[in-house]
């Protein structure tokens, strides 16, 4: 049980000799770390981690190599990854197959296993080192601290790596002066609205109340989101540091994380920490000896992308449906419970850490003027490099998607990258060299939401974009008010119309003046935001839509009430492999003799046909 700082900096010194010894190999010992994210653990990165641990019990190596798991490493479409110290050797793809050369070739002969070495898709050469991949070398771990380094379940570890050393300072300085480090460092929330952290912390510290609380919003919901994800995933004790620092800093004992339901791994790994933290005296009363105590609760969200909203989410923590209050007042003044409450998000609070540990100065030489820090991504759609990534604020949108995305895929076309999720907006190549902040997204018609970041390319419909993103928001509406109710399922129903090879020129009128309405009278930041996706295609991509109601055509082809499969005769082989293929018997014609056709009336546009036919004589127009 640590009682005191002094006793805190003891073990802190020892575990982070330890692991000083566990990366370098001092002891004459060498470590295998295995990715334990959910993407790699979807791909049996527990299986085998599993088997890496019997090979070496099989082999006698027990005093000479240790298995550990770690959180995300980021590059996801590489996974599952096998790293091992000290040499710092980066295995990707690793399959269950794969874990007996890895033993016997690196483990018992020193010998890297060439084939398991990822070749960076810029250089096209095979890359060794993590760090000399090009998709890592722009990047900047801050909130993703810890993240792929250290065991997520092993206290030891963390306190190793830093964690509660921010703490520790944040307890030997007045109140004050921890919100004003806050202030200085210009942090401002990860969630999505962006606004100042300090300025929100100072509103509730103003407050005089018996009872504060911290609220962790991890209800992280967005579509192709993973960000807070990883973090709890990877180094959930710096997500509750900086809970514990937010709550001394404005006078609260309680914390809760609200986290959705769909998070299996983040909450065990949550639940243990809280515990391990508990176990040894740094969450719960008087903590170091110095007055302060803190507890740490967990909620599991059912999954409504409403309650990331944050007083829908205190709704939701108090027992009530998710949904939205009328603000002012705001939950800085009256908030759970009608008591003044901070809702930060898990990136934000994963920061405060770093900020209280290494200064305000190493957290402020990176970013822009307005945007401090970095910023975690989620990097996916049509692009080579899937991922989570971490960036300095400030670094443009060119570097996101070619240098640390790796472009496009076969070399398609750029289109547009929707940033911000349902909220946010497409932004084309016009826009490739804006440097990434808060409010540059946002002058641009996108904003930064909680890091999602969705590539298209030249095969996207933007029309259709649109229409996924508002099926999405007429889901997750609460109905409370009814420009958002009414609004979406309205405008959902026009962009219906229009792919539908239905619309009319007013369509796209009535789209702009239904969006102005939503934006302008809806309760909350959902229903607020919800006509972004749609605002923004039409700005940048209105010949599309002009395409889908003149010539009534999906210049994507993508559409399918817009376009036709056609068997190109001078390319038909006469086989019959799509005829039998073809679930609806929507093509004829005779084996050796005649070139098949299809019938635009009867076919279903499934695309059976043209996965069967392998001399791609089956187009879409």
């Amino acid at each position: 049980m640590i009682k005191t700082d002094e006793e805190l900096k003891d073990i802190i010194s020892k575990c982070t000799k330890c692991l000083d010894i566990k990366f370098s190999g001092e002891d004459g010992k060498r470590a295998i770390v295995v990715c334990g994210g959910t993407g790699c653990l979807s791909s049996n990165s527990n299986e085998i981690k599993d088997r890496l641990i019997e090979l070496i019990k099989e082999n006698h190596l027990e005093d000479k190599v240790t298995v550990n798991q770690v959180g995300c490493f980021g590059f996801c479409s590489k996974g599952p990854f096998v790293k091992i110290f000290p040499e710092d050797t980066l295995y990707h793809a690793v399959k269950l197959e794969d874990c007996e050369e890895i033993i016997a070739k690196d483990i018992m002969g020193k010998e890297i296993v060439d084939r398991l070495l990822i070749e960076d898709p810029i250089t096209n050469q095979k890359v060794a080192k993590q760090e000399d991949l090009t998709f890592y070398k722009k990047q900047v771990r801050i909130a993703l601290h810890g993240c792929g380094r250290i065991n997520p379940e092993n206290i030891n570890e963390a306190l190793g790596f830093g964690a509660f050393q921010g703490l520790e300072k944040a307890l030997k300085m007045d109140r004050q002066e921890v919100i004003n480090m806050i202030l200085a460092s210009g942090l401002r929330g990860r969630g999505g609205g962006g606004f100042p952290t300090g300025r929100k912390w100072q509103f509730a510290y103003n407050q005089e109340n018996d009872e504060k609380y911290v609220v962790c919003n991890g209800d992280e919901g967005d579509p192709g989101a993973f960000m807070d994800r990883s973090i709890l995933e990877g180094n959930p004790l710096a997500v509750i540091e900086g809970m514990m620092i937010a709550g001394y800093a404005i006078g609260a004992k309680n914390g809760y994380f609200y986290v959705r339901a769909e998070y299996p791994i983040a909450v065990h790994r949550l639940q243990i920490a809280i515990k391990q933290a508990e176990e040894l005296g740094l969450l719960g009363d008087n903590i170091l000896g110095t007055g302060f105590s803190f507890r740490c609760h967990l909620r599991l969200g059912a999954g409504a992308f409403v309650c990331g909203e944050e007083t829908a989410l205190l709704n939701s923590i108090q027992g009530q449906r998710g949904m939205p209050r009328p603000r002012p007042p705001f939950p800085a003044i009256k908030g759970l419970w009608d008591k003044p409450t901070i809702v930060n998000n898990v990136e934000t609070l994963a920061c405060v850490p770093y900020i209280l540990r290494e200064g305000v100065e190493a957290f402020t030489k990176y970013g822009t003027e307005k945007s401090k820090g970095t910023k975690v991504f989620a990097l996916g759609g049509k692009i080579n490099n899937v991922g989570l990534v971490e960036i300095p604020m400030g670094t443009t949108l060119r570097e996101l998607i070619y240098d640390i995305g790796g472009g496009i895929p076969n070399d398609k076309k750029f289109k547009a990258i929707q940033t911000g999720g349902p909220s946010g907006g497409c932004l084309t190549s016009e826009y490739l060299d804006t440097p990434i902040d808060f409010d540059n997204l946002v002058a641009l018609g996108s904003m930064m939401g909680s890091g999602g970041a969705i590539v298209m390319d030249e095969d996207n419909c933007m029309v259709d974009v649109a229409k996924f993103y508002m099926e999405f928001i007429c889901d997750e509406s609460c109905g409370k008010c009814s420009p958002c109710r009414i609004g979406t399922k309205r405008m959902l129903e026009t962009l219906t119309k229009i792919t539908d090879g239905k619309g009319t020129l007013d369509d796209i009128r009535d789209l702009e003046e239904l969006g102005q309405a939503v934006q302008a009278g809806s309760l909350c930041a959902l229903g607020q935001t919800a006509a972004n996706p749609i605002m923004s295609t039409l700005t940048h991509f209105r010949d599309e839509y002009i395409a889908h109601v003149v010539d009534k055509k999906c210049p994507a082809k993508v559409c399918k009430n817009l376009m036709e499969y056609y068997i190109v005769p001078e390319k038909c082989k006469k086989c019959s492999k799509c005829a039998r293929g073809c679930p609806v018997n929507a093509i004829s014609g005779e084996v050796g003799k005649t070139p098949f056709v299809i019938d635009p009336v009867k076919c279903i546009k499934c695309g059976m046909c043209i996965s069967a036919c392998p001399f791609h004589a089956i187009i879409k127009r």
